[in-house]
């Protein structure tokens, strides 16, 4: 039976990677994710992997460009200003049909802001994780475990579509301390890039580019990543959902605020309002057809966020106007209450003002 162990969110992460086969990491210190690189700097070493920590952010992505290129399962991980100078990067290596993983802690902003948890990178995430006609996958784990079970999932989706992936999780999740089940050591397969650049050792010399002057050529790469994209939509957008069957009310949050939503509709059901919770697993690709589904019977959604609201936009998009969305956020660093979140689901339901 496998044994459960308290680690800390970041640290767990890093161990998830090791175990699904990462030895390659390049990164940059930045709070509040630095004690997943320095996990990486003493965990890698001993078992032949290499971690380097980079002159900036900018120098790490370009590295992961050219340890993906290689054929290696790699990773590494910022913190939301941090990641901002890693978007021209990852907008590379999307161009370059590249494999790699992503993780950031999300912090409070704009520019430098704070240090305490936020979602206010959503829009980068799902939106403009680089320049170009490109999306990435991307994962938002609520707990310790569920992080540790995404990062797998993420290296193998990325791996299939040769695209890029992120875990965006935040500074909570990041700083928090759990009871984990690790994955078993020595337990993964990696599997065959006969893409992967290399050299002189076989007959066919592979390149990684992502310039193509020929504008007819770049059109017909873009359209074939978006027939891929097209799939991953199909096959691999997640959700969870609690008290969902005859709920009237639905709040829809992720990622860490999910957990107060959830405790909130808990109370909401305690006083007889019949509220349940949609909480999308996958940000890219989004789980409309759930949201769809969910304004069948619902009569209003509240989407809760730490930030000014984000995700707000894809919920009103995946409903279709066909309910009314309101949003309830913190931002700054602040994370919404349980009781917060109750009395707007009360506003709703009619029964406060």
């Amino acid at each position: 039976m496998s044994q459960r162990v308290l680690m800390k969110g970041n640290e767990a992460l890093a161990e998830a990677a090791v175990r699904a086969g990462c030895r390659h990491f390049f990164g940059y210190p930045i709070t509040p994710q630095t004690e997943l690189a320095a996990y990486m700097a003493k965990r890698l070493p001993k078992i032949g992997g290499c971690f380097l920590q980079a002159e900036s952010e900018i120098a790490a992505i370009n590295m992961v460009l050219g340890a993906s290129a290689a054929g290696a399962r790699v990773m590494t991980s910022s913190s939301s200003p941090g990641i901002s100078l890693k978007t021209e990067g990852i907008s590379y290596i999307a161009g370059s049909d590249l494999p790699a993983l992503i993780i950031n802690i999300q912090r409070g902003g704009p520019g430098l802001g704070g240090i305490q948890p936020s979602q206010a990178d959503y829009w980068q995430a799902t939106k403009a994780p680089g320049h170009g006609d490109l999306h990435i996958l991307v994962f938002a784990p609520n707990s310790v475990q569920e992080m540790v079970d995404t990062v797998a999932s993420a290296f193998a989706l990325a791996d299939e579509y040769r695209m890029p992936a992120m875990i965006l999780a935040d500074g909570m999740l990041g700083q928090m301390m759990e009871p984990v089940v690790l994955p078993e050591e020595g337990n993964v397969t990696l599997p065959e890039k006969p893409w992967a650049t290399n050299g002189h050792a076989g007959e066919v010399r592979n390149i990684a580019n992502s310039l193509y002057i020929e504008a007819a050529e770049l059109e017909r790469l873009v359209k074939a990543r978006f027939e891929r994209y097209a799939e991953i939509e199909e096959k691999h957008s997640r959700h969870e959902t609690y008290g969902l069957e005859d709920a009237e009310i639905v709040v829809t949050a992720y990622g860490a605020t999910a957990r107060v939503a959830k405790a909130a509709v808990r109370d909401a059901r305690a006083k007889g309002i019949k509220a349940g919770l949609l909480r999308p697993v996958t940000l890219w690709p989004f789980p409309k057809k759930a949201f769809e589904d969910a304004a069948k019977s619902a009569k209003a959604f509240l989407c809760v966020e730490m930030s000014m609201g984000q995700m707000v936009d894809d919920v009103r998009l995946a409903v279709q106007c066909k309910r009314p969305v309101e949003f309830y956020g913190r931002t700054g660093g602040i994370i919404p209450t349980p009781a917060e979140v109750l009395a707007e689901i009360e506003k709703l339901a009619g029964g406060a003002e």
